[in-house]
């Protein structure tokens, strides 16, 4: 094979127009409304053949082009004007946030994929959208992020159906030389490297750099000479299918991340692990730590642990990537050296407690015992969360597993219509994203006329059609349709009737197939002649999935039914493109998950702040979202153990929302007029999204409850020579080795009778702490009226004063409980740690008295 030597040729950009090289270096353009219609703008057919990249868009663009573009004052106005808005947002910004983290310091947020733009083939669905909209959040907000990935020569894979609808995959190579990519050099000017040390020798990655606005994100890459040519591949695909190139996928995140940020000068103050496939990111910044201020891993882990911020995103045990124990081994060997334990001591930090050492490493576990606080992405995946994982916690009631929630938001000029951007940006002021908190703003929607959203609206939702026709030609064509075929489908759906769209991953507990159990029922619905409805599905299945493989095949097959075939559609290859057409253009967005499977499902507010009104089933953000003002409820929130009678019931009640409520109200028109009711919906879902599921309102909370605390803890723990971390790790060891030897006495209560209402029982309970001091343990009353027979409703928590030392170790501790309110009350006291949660929550470390 010949070895080809290359040269990189740039166009020659007229001097007056040399911003546009800079612009198509930062990803900021891609949420700038005016930056992406100044692009569009140079030469519409040539962008969209680009697929919205201004790098190759740039290089295709003919000289003459450029030129007369040079020379048009309108454009080099709009031009200047965008470079304007560049400088203010990027070095000038003027809104952030007060918290411990100043500009020199860094969060390091890791995650295994980042969904920015649909140019940059980094990632698979939510978790990598979500990981982008974070990044493009703490942008906007001047907060000193710093993001860390893996740059894949694949990404995600490309879909398409074949003439049946059985799911086909591609993995087209990604040019490398067409993305806003840098490589990062160290002080001497050369290619920075990191490496790692795999089963079978040292693994070499280089680091590429892109920036986010503000922000740097750093990310891996394995396809070098220096590695042999299976080390190349480690970063060939998002989430390799086979599990130890998956496994090596995550030690080099995790350790080569951490690496790469320290050849950089980069010590995080915080860590933020996106999702347990990060999880050794902790373990080597544990031994950074221990390395870099001299200190033994059990204070490093008081330091690390508790400015590290684990989010999971996962509602599925299954779901969580495990590895082997002696997979493991050869990669966490050089640490365990590093930090003077045995190889056992680390592998436990991912092993539930009580399990062999030959135990399965849960990244899951791994992520969360190395973090002081973990959270799930919406208030019922918190619940969840926390009944799944509470097994962690031996002893603890579920309501105290430390599994907090935040719920994700989502960045509204990315998703938000070019039409409503416009109306925002008359009604709300040109800068309205980064105010969408101020509530002043939020009530201005109100004043949007009605016929000016509706408008706006049946624009995107003809943009929607076209676009649908368009991408139906495609792939019928790619099937080898006959020419009638191909015009049948150019006439596909009606831009004037009532749409509906489902697009998401097809996993099956997100039943897709839930709105086609009953299928004569469904094309009463689609065929109804005064009250007509479409559909549009779209969405892949994981490669390995063939469950959600055969949804779709499902769901193509109905698409071809001669009575359906123009207002039921199945769109392949869905990616962010086409998601904003979707999002932007349908009225209604369907969502069928089997609750409580859907952690979050951000899609329905990035619909909602485009007016598309949500019917979905009660679980993920839907759960808290709901009100009858802004969408509808498919049931009213019930767990089922029978799956299929589950199905059965729902999908009924999918059919009569459908035909009782949503389509009645579409075509509500009085006269002939606009839907008053409908607008009035669309207005109240714009305002939810605005004030309660935007990306700022999620920064910010992330900063306040995680961020800020954790960065004080640092700061804290550092100061001084590390002697309050010294001191905690020498507390934290003898808690440990000592917690055996408590023993509680059977805790008596006086009167003995009953109570009333306003009356007071005192309880007393004899102690032994052995070597334990009393300020180092709580005793505590845990208390409440009964919910069951061995379950309490709203427990609270009193803490025993030591009312008298009865040497040896043991002592009386006693409290007085007031009666406040009749019924059947329980009670028990417990002993645990005296400290902060880190501490206090330790696995393990709970006693309670018998009786």
């Amino acid at each position: 094979m010949v070895q080809f030597a290359y040269f990189q040729v740039r166009p020659n950009i007229p001097e007056n127009l040399a911003f546009l090289e800079i612009l198509a270096q930062n990803m900021w353009w891609c949420w700038t409304r005016d930056a992406v219609e100044l692009f569009r703008r140079m030469d519409p057919r040539l962008w969209a053949d680009c697929q919205r990249n201004p790098i190759p868009f740039l290089a295709r663009l003919p000289q003459a082009r450029l030129e007369k573009l040079a020379r048009d004052a309108s454009f080099t106005a709009h031009l200047e004007r965008v470079r304007q808005m560049f400088e203010k947002r990027i070095h000038n910004p003027d809104l952030h946030f007060e918290l411990p983290v100043g500009p020199a310091d860094t969060i390091a947020y890791f995650s295994m994929e980042f969904g920015l733009h649909e140019s940059l083939p980094l990632f698979a669905g939510g978790l990598g959208i979500l990981a982008g909209d974070h990044l493009k959040a703490a942008s906007n907000t001047a907060l000193p992020l710093a993001g860390v990935g893996l740059m894949y020569q694949h990404g995600y894979f490309r879909q398409y159906l074949n003439h049946e609808g059985v799911q086909q995959e591609a993995y087209p190579e990604t040019d490398f030389y067409n993305l806003p990519l840098q490589r990062v050099r160290d002080a001497k000017g050369n290619e920075l490297r990191v490496a790692i040390r795999g089963a079978d020798g040292p693994i070499q990655a280089m680091v590429w750099k892109i920036a986010i606005g503000r922000l740097p994100l750093f990310l891996l890459d394995t396809n070098i000479l220096e590695n042999p040519p299976e080390y190349r591949e480690i970063t060939a695909r998002l989430y390799a299918a086979e599990s130890r190139t998956r496994l090596i996928q995550e030690v080099l995140l995790g350790f080569g991340g951490m690496r790469a940020l320290r050849a950089l000068g980069i010590v995080p103050k915080v860590l933020h692990l996106n999702e347990g496939h990060c999880a050794f990111a902790a373990v080597e910044r544990l031994a950074q730590t221990a390395e870099a201020l001299g200190v033994d891993a059990e204070t490093a882990l008081q330091i690390c642990a508790r400015s590290t911020v684990f989010t999971t995103h996962t509602p599925v045990a299954a779901g969580h990537d495990e590895f082997p124990a002696d997979l493991v081994r050869p990669y966490i060997r050089p640490i365990a050296e590093t930090l003077g334990l045995p190889e056992k001591d680390i592998l436990a930090w991912g092993q539930t407690q009580g399990a062999h050492e030959h135990a399965p490493l849960s990244m899951f576990v791994l992520g969360v015992r190395l973090a002081g606080a973990c959270n799930g992405v919406s208030r019922l995946h918190g619940s969840v969360a926390r009944r799944m994982w509470s097994h962690l916690w031996p002893g603890r009631p579920v309501e105290e597993v430390p599994i907090t929630h935040i719920t994700n938001g989502v960045h509204l000029p990315t998703f938000v219509s070019q039409e409503f951007a416009a109306l925002f940006e008359r009604y709300l002021g040109p800068d309205w994203y980064l105010g969408s908190q101020r509530p002043e703003n939020i009530r201005r929607i109100d004043e949007i006329y009605g016929e000016e959203l509706w408008r706006a609206h049946e624009m995107n939702r003809s943009r929607l059609i076209r676009t649908c026709r368009e991408h139906l030609v495609r792939q019928y064509r790619n099937r080898s349709a006959p020419r009638k075929v191909l015009e049948a489908v150019e006439k596909a759906l009606d831009p004037n009737i009532l749409t509906v769209a489902f697009a998401r991953r097809f996993a099956t507990y997100k039943r897709a197939y839930l709105l086609i159990m009953d299928p004569e029922r469904l094309e009463a619905i689609i065929n109804n002649p005064r009250a007509p409805v479409q559909f549009i599905f779209a969405g892949k299945a994981h490669p390995r999935d063939n469950e959600g493989k055969d949804l779709i095949r499902q769901l193509f097959q109905f698409a071809n039914r001669p009575a359906v075939r123009e207002r039921f559609v199945f769109l392949e290859d869905y990616d962010l493109h086409l998601a904003r057409h979707l999002l932007q253009g349908a009225d209604v967005w369907l969502n069928t998950p089997r609750r409580p499977f859907e952690a979050c499902g951000t899609s329905g507010m990035k619909a909602a702040i485009n007016g598309s009104l949500n019917l979905s089933i009660l679980d993920g953000w839907w759960d808290e979202g709901y009100r009858p003002d802004i969408g509808w409820a498919i049931g009213n929130g019930e767990e089922y153990e029978d799956h299929a009678y589950q199905d059965a019931v729902e999908s009924q009640a999918l059919y009569n929302t459908l035909e009782n409520e949503v389509i009645p109200l579409f075509y509500e028109r009085k006269n002939g007029d606009l839907p008053v009711a409908w607008i009035e919906m669309m207005k109240a879902a714009m305002k939810a999204a605005m004030e309660d599921y935007c990306s700022l309102r999620m920064i910010r909370d992330y900063t306040e409850q995680l961020y800020a605390p954790s960065a004080v803890w640092y700061d804290r723990l550092t100061a001084d020579g590390e002697s309050e971390a010294r001191r905690l790790a020498e507390l934290h060891a003898r808690l440990r080795r000592h917690w055996k030897e408590i023993r509680l006495g059977l805790p008596q209560r006086t009167p003995q009778t009953m109570q009333r209402v306003g009356d007071s029982v005192a309880i007393t309970v004899e102690v032994h702490l052995g070597p334990l001091r009393p300020e180092d343990v709580d005793i505590e009353i845990y208390y409440g009226q009964f919910k069951s027979h061995a379950e309490l409703m709203n427990p609270r928590i009193v803490l025993m004063e030591r009312l008298e030392d009865r040497g040896g170790g043991t002592y009386l501790y006693g409290c007085r409980l007031t009666c406040e309110a009749a019924g059947r009350f329980g009670f028990a006291v417990r002993a645990t740690p005296h400290g902060d949660p880190w501490i206090k929550l330790t696995p393990g470390l709970i006693t309670w008295a018998a009786g």
